[in-house]
């Protein structure tokens, strides 16, 4: 399974946990990178309209945060492994 392809499947899995689609607007803030080097698309990302966002991001991954890990039902956006130590 390639990189694109993954990630894919990993944005397609959150999208199906959320039932509300303001919910999903709410909780893709949060994987968006606010230090990455793209700041003009992230800048489109946050004021275009909320219907056109999510294409948006999955045209330009380069907004996110990075890594996603997931242990079960855990997960964590970005860098934290003091975090994955405490996992089982």
């Amino acid at each position: 399974m390639g990189l694109e392809e993954d990630f894919f499947i990993r944005i397609n899995s959150i999208i199906y946990d959320y039932n509300r689609a303001e919910a999903l607007y709410t909780h893709l803030y949060n994987f968006l990178d606010p230090n990455c080097k793209d700041q003009d698309t992230l800048s489109l990302i946050k004021y275009i309209a909320e219907e056109d966002r999510l294409e948006k991001i999955l045209e330009n991954p380069q907004v996110l945060k990075t890594p996603v890990v997931r242990n079960g039902k855990q997960s964590t956006i970005g860098y934290h492994p003091d975090e994955w130590k405490k996992w089982e």
